[in-house]
């Protein structure tokens, strides 16, 4: 847990150079609403915490699941929603993601991503409210727009991404979008290539220190590269983007090695890691394309969650019929 939240800071970081302090404040958010509801089902089970196998010898931390979930949903949320929407969300997938199957170890979802799903569905305009890149506020600005103090600030900075802008262009080639809309920068979302850029770093550290496999990762990198290429119909304004844009723009990176890796919700064997990435690549890039939402991570994790057993008897057919 203390890697994984080690390999969040390249990220964080460039959420910040890009965003300003309303990550942080997303972050500070979505940590205390998690922590206060699991000591509160905590003490509510009677379940003690040996403060020794806490994370960082902190026994408010218990194991760290819930600290690494609201991590990860701070860095998915728009960095200056409301102070209501992350203490709620992340309520939300701590009690109904996590603490409602059994706790640590039990959850049959991605508590992260439940909590954005729930956050989409549930409040679609606050979710749509991304700032430009470049556009963070200093930490009195963005204390006034997350706390609803000055609420004409949201004029004055937030704008389109490019997977929504790309998602609803009708008249525009890649290359103009590219060339003339704020949104796009070099070869995907203007900033948020360089956020995936950190994440991807984060991501590496993780593997080369074994705490993931790289099965998950690539088999979704892969499979969303190779479906986007197959159904690249070029740069007229009927475009669905190119490999590159779908790489570099959204939470792909996030994805791949922060979301799709999780260990108790995700498949177990090689194969079914595989597969699970692969199918998680698929529906991202179907959701984007052909869906109701610019990205889709969210939806698509949380339904490869539910084929977990199909995928893990076609791994162990597929592993048996090779021997």
């Amino acid at each position: 847990m203390q890697l994984v939240l080690l390999a969040c800071l390249p990220g964080a970081l460039a959420l910040l150079w890009q965003y300003g302090w309303g990550t942080l404040l997303q972050l500070l958010l979505t940590l205390a609403a998690a922590l206060a509801c699991e000591a509160l089902v905590r003490q509510l089970r009677r379940q003690p915490v040996n403060n020794q196998q806490a994370l960082f010898g902190i026994g408010a931390f218990a194991e760290g699941s819930a600290l690494v979930s609201a991590t990860l949903l701070a860095l998915a949320l728009p960095p200056y929603a409301p102070w209501w929407l992350p203490l709620t969300v992340s309520a939300f997938a701590i009690l109904f993601g996590k603490s409602l199957f059994g706790g640590f170890g039990q959850n049959p979802f991605n508590p992260a991503m439940l909590g954005y799903a729930f956050a989409l569905v549930a409040f679609p305009v606050q979710m749509s409210q991304w700032p430009a890149p470049g556009s963070g506020h200093g930490l009195l600005a963005a204390l006034q727009q997350v706390f609803n103090l000055d609420s004409g600030l949201v004029d004055g900075w937030s704008q389109a991404t490019a997977l929504d802008s790309l998602k609803h262009n009708d008249r525009l080639t890649i290359d103009e979008l590219f060339a003339g809309h704020p949104a796009f920068g070099r070869l995907g979302g203007r900033g948020t290539e360089w956020v995936n850029l950190a994440f991807l770093l984060g991501g590496l550290l993780l593997l080369q220190q074994r705490v993931i496999r790289w099965q998950a990762p690539a088999g979704m990198l892969g499979a969303l590269f190779v479906v986007s290429l197959l159904c690249w119909n070029g740069s007229g304004s009927d475009s669905n983007g190119s490999p590159l844009l779908h790489l570099f723009s959204g939470a792909t990176m996030l994805g791949a090695f922060f979301i799709v890796t999780e260990p108790v919700s995700g498949a177990t064997s090689e194969r079914g890691r595989l597969l699970f990435g692969v199918g998680v690549g698929v529906l991202v890039y179907v959701i984007r394309t052909w869906g109701g939402y610019p990205d889709g991570l969210a939806f698509a994790v949380l339904l490869m969650n539910l084929a977990v057993p199909t995928l893990e008897r076609l791994a162990t057919r597929s592993a048996g019929a090779t021997q």
